[in-house]
């Protein structure tokens, strides 16, 4: 890999997963970088309307949309079809947060669209179409920033949403040929990991308590955790 180079200073939050106490952290912590988050606000930790919130007023930052996030908005379209998968991985969570009670994914058709229905109304408009908005990837001099990986055989700019949101089989074993440096969370790591030219910040906030950054400049990456 050639050495890292992005066009700016970079830093690079994890996914948050309804930890907004360790968010707000992060946020609140000195920077001179561009911000960027790989997604995963949602879900399994206990405050995801707080994050979603907040993140939807600061215009300072990009924030790309990760799986979860990906299975809330398919919630939100078919709750019949989609809303089992989304509640047993954390969705229940989600649907406290907003005020929304009575949907678990054994739950019935109606009560499943009456939680969808209860759902799109605490959110409101204004969160709801910037959700949809969120980008997949994000890209600055040789270093993309997605949430879940990427095809090492393809150009950042041609990755299908699915890969960028899910992931790619290859993506942890095969090097990229285009010496394109590629930063993800998605895969829960002990410490934040740099892999050949991958460089993973997802450390489980929701379960370990602890949400890592990557600080990147030119030639240099360094990490930072909030407890």
């Amino acid at each position: 890999m050639p050495p890292i180079a992005p066009r700016q200073n970079l830093r690079i939050i994890g996914d948050i997963h309804g930890r907004a106490d360790l968010m707000d952290k992060a946020l609140n912590a000195a920077s001179n970088a561009q911000t960027i988050l790989v997604g995963d606000y949602v879900d399994r930790g206990e405050n995801s309307a707080a994050v979603l919130r907040h993140l939807c007023d600061r215009a300072d930052l990009i924030c790309l949309m990760g799986n979860h996030e990906d299975m809330l908005l398919r919630f939100l379209d078919d709750p019949t079809q989609h809303g089992a998968r989304w509640l047993r991985y954390g969705g229940l969570q989600t649907l406290a947060s907003f005020g929304v009670a009575g949907a678990s994914e054994t739950s019935s058709t109606k009560s499943l669209e009456i939680a969808r229905d209860q759902l799109e109304t605490a959110m409101g408009v204004e969160l709801l179409q910037w959700l949809r908005s969120l980008p997949s990837v994000w890209q600055s001099g040789n270093v993309g920033v997605v949430h879940a990986g990427a095809d090492p055989a393809t150009a950042l700019q041609d990755q299908d949403l699915q890969t960028l949101r899910w992931g790619h089989p290859d993506f942890a074993t095969t090097d990229r040929i285009d010496g394109t440096w590629v930063v993800h969370g998605h895969t829960i790591v002990e410490q934040p990991l740099i892999r050949g030219g991958t460089i993973n910040v997802d450390t489980g906030a929701y379960a370990t308590g602890r949400l890592s950054q990557a600080l990147i400049t030119q030639g240099g990456v360094s990490f930072e955790t909030f407890i």
